[in-house]
């Protein structure tokens, strides 16, 4: 049991306690405007999420096998291992001649993928993109899957850490493309969505073997 006595002096809490519902539904009606400036839903982190026509585990071990983002991204192709076991480095050709380091962290329990990447080198994976499948019959009352995937805006979005490691002098940041996140993540997703529900209603795979030189 709570007990109260150690939340009496934090400031700001709303908790029946202090508030009515009469209160706390105007409150929460004061909070919900019309309409919400782009900055302030997806100025710090990036959330998205889609319903897809596939059973859970099929989507789950599907995005857990990292050479499938060569077939559902914009952009990251040509994976191969890094040199350390686990790392993979490919090629973002979103900037030309810019490499992507990247590390998939799955945990089957949760179906949670978290992608840990970044750009130019693997010191430091700090591009982390946070997916997790959910059953929809669970929170939806239908088959398939519910997949969220949500990224945060690192610091390092707004100043490259080593800008000496660039292809070229005017290359652009990632984190120049903050503001496209939403939209740019958005597409990916239906390519996932579009590849997961189009083998799964043909009665085909769901996953694919890597290529040869991602196998190693």
């Amino acid at each position: 049991m709570t007990n109260r006595s150690t939340l009496a002096d934090i400031p700001g809490l709303v908790r029946v306690e202090n508030t009515s519902p009469e209160e706390l539904a105007l409150l929460c009606r004061e909070m919900t405007p019309d309409a919400y400036p782009h900055q302030q839903v997806y100025g710090e982190y990036c959330p998205i999420q889609e319903y897809v026509d596939c059973p859970p585990q099929a989507a789950y071990d599907y995005l857990s096998r990292g050479h499938h983002l060569e077939e559902w991204t914009c952009s990251l192709r040509g994976f191969e291992p890094a040199g350390t076991p686990g790392l993979w480095v490919g090629h973002d050709r979103l900037e030309k001649g810019t490499r992507i380091y990247c590390r998939v962290e799955a945990h089957p329990g949760a179906m949670t993928v978290d992608y840990h990447c970044a750009w130019d080198q693997s010191d430091e994976l700090w591009m982390v993109y946070l997916m997790r499948v959910v059953p929809a019959a669970l929170v939806l009352g239908r088959p398939g899957s519910l997949i969220t995937w949500t990224n945060c805006r690192h610091p390092y979005y707004r100043n490259n850490p080593r800008p000496d490691l660039a292809p070229h002098p005017d290359r652009r940041w990632v984190g120049d493309y903050w503001d496209l996140f939403y939209a740019g993540h958005t597409l990916e997703m239906r390519n996932l969505k579009a590849i997961l529900e189009y083998r799964h209603r043909s009665d085909l795979p769901i996953s694919s073997a890597p290529a040869e030189r991602m196998a190693r």
